[in-house]
């Protein structure tokens, strides 16, 4: 596959507490903000703002509290960084969405793909902003309970299908779709292997895809390492195959290592 456009590089900003790799860094809005002035130094071409965990085993938390958390550092985000760099509110709530686009916000980011908030595709098609339409299996306090499948890859494949024709009912426009595959949501070690081997199938849909393996627990286990933060060369890894099966955004905390991982593997794939 030969692209025209390197691919994309979302920035991790987690507002939060408790997410699973740096939950309470960057809770403070002063903290955040200058954690996404470096990731855009680093190469980030996208910011994912997330105020609500949605790490295995987390709760669920308020749209009071998520917009607590999001709105005022998307505001100021939003007048510092340059305007072509897209802020993305990584929630499903479409209260809170709405909240966030208003408060400078481009893009959503959802992970339940629009089915735990009945407002937030048709928010997507009123605002006309990319929305990104992540697979789960179950809810994150649970979902890691005991995942089940018969073939990863084609059951991931069509929940997406069905989740892209549902945007395209509620008047989302084709081009403003995202897929994500889910890595690490309601999958065990061996369907998050088949679905990284899967990549090709799943962006053959024909919506750019977008994938999310950072610092994940999955690696670890192949790796040896407990600490999340130690698994920038191992995500790294996934980016450059992901690269060549044709994913074009790659969500990350790690952007510099990520940045470089995408742009050589881009590279090879455009070899004319």
């Amino acid at each position: 596959m030969h692209s025209d456009q390197r691919p994309q590089i979302m920035g991790i900003l987690n507002v939060t507490p408790d997410s699973f790799s740096d939950g309470g860094h960057y809770a403070d809005p002063e903290s955040a903000l200058v954690h996404a002035m470096q990731m855009i130094d680093e190469g980030a071409d996208i910011i994912d703002v997330g105020g609500e965990s949605t790490r295995p085993g987390s709760a669920s938390v308020s749209d009071k509290e998520q917009m607590h958390r999001v709105l005022g550092v998307i505001r100021e985000l939003r007048r510092r960084i340059p305007a072509d760099v897209p802020i993305s509110i990584d929630t499903t709530s479409s209260a809170v969405a709405e909240a966030a686009l208003d408060a400078g916000a481009n893009w959503i980011n959802d992970t339940s793909a629009g089915l735990d908030s009945r407002g937030m595709l048709p928010l997507a098609a009123e605002r006309g902003v990319p929305i990104v339409l992540m697979h789960r299996q179950g809810m994150p306090a649970s979902m890691q309970d005991n995942p089940n499948y018969q073939d990863a890859v084609a059951e991931v494949r069509a929940f997406l299908l069905e989740r892209v024709n549902a945007a395209l009912a509620a008047g989302v426009l084709e081009h403003l779709i995202l897929i994500d595959p889910g890595i690490g949501f309601g999958k065990l070690k061996e369907h998050n292997l088949a679905l990284l081997a899967g990549l090709t199938d799943l962006a053959n849909l024909g919506m750019p895809l977008l994938l999310g393996t950072s610092r994940k627990r999955f690696m670890g286990s192949i790796c040896g390492e407990t600490r999340p933060e130690r698994l920038a060369p191992a995500t790294c890894a996934t980016t450059a195959l992901g690269v060549m099966a044709g994913v074009r955004v790659f969500r990350v905390h790690d952007v510099a290592a990520n940045r470089q991982a995408a742009d050589v593997a881009w590279a090879i794939l455009n070899v004319r």
